[in-house]
């Protein structure tokens, strides 16, 4: 593998978590959202990545989150069924924000790799100058 390729793979990834970074922002949003135009609470949504052949990786598919929504018994509530429960988005606050630091570990991780591979094609360059 060149260092021409290590720079696609590490683009790669950070396009990916930057998807991710979108759908959890997106999840974290709508935490609260018990009435979309589909009807019903807003359904979290997961990133699932594949790996490419030569390397990389990319957004396989968004797909929801089959967790059901969290019932809470609200009989007041406008979206409260007839018995009185009202169905919240099946978003874990707590799950979000460690996924949120995992994907901005990992984007800063293939920020770094690319900056080092930068390096070294400079200084190669630099070689083939002397």
């Amino acid at each position: 593998m060149g260092t021409i390729s290590s720079l696609g793979i590490s683009a790669s990834a950070l396009a990916a978590q930057r998807t991710r970074l979108d759908v959890i922002a997106r999840n974290i949003a709508n935490a609260e959202v018990t009435r979309t135009p589909q009807g019903g609470p807003y359904i979290r949504q997961q990133v699932v990545f594949r790996a490419l052949p030569e390397g990389g990786v990319e957004v396989a598919e968004v797909q929801p989150d089959p967790t059901p929504p969290r019932r809470v018994y609200d009989p007041g509530h406008p979206d409260a069924d007839v018995d009185g429960y009202v169905s919240y988005p099946n978003v874990n606050m707590v799950e979000e924000m460690v996924d949120l630091m995992m994907a901005t570990r990992a984007y800063e991780a293939n920020v770094t790799a690319m900056q080092a591979t930068k390096n070294m094609l400079h200084k190669a360059m630099e070689l083939g100058r002397a």
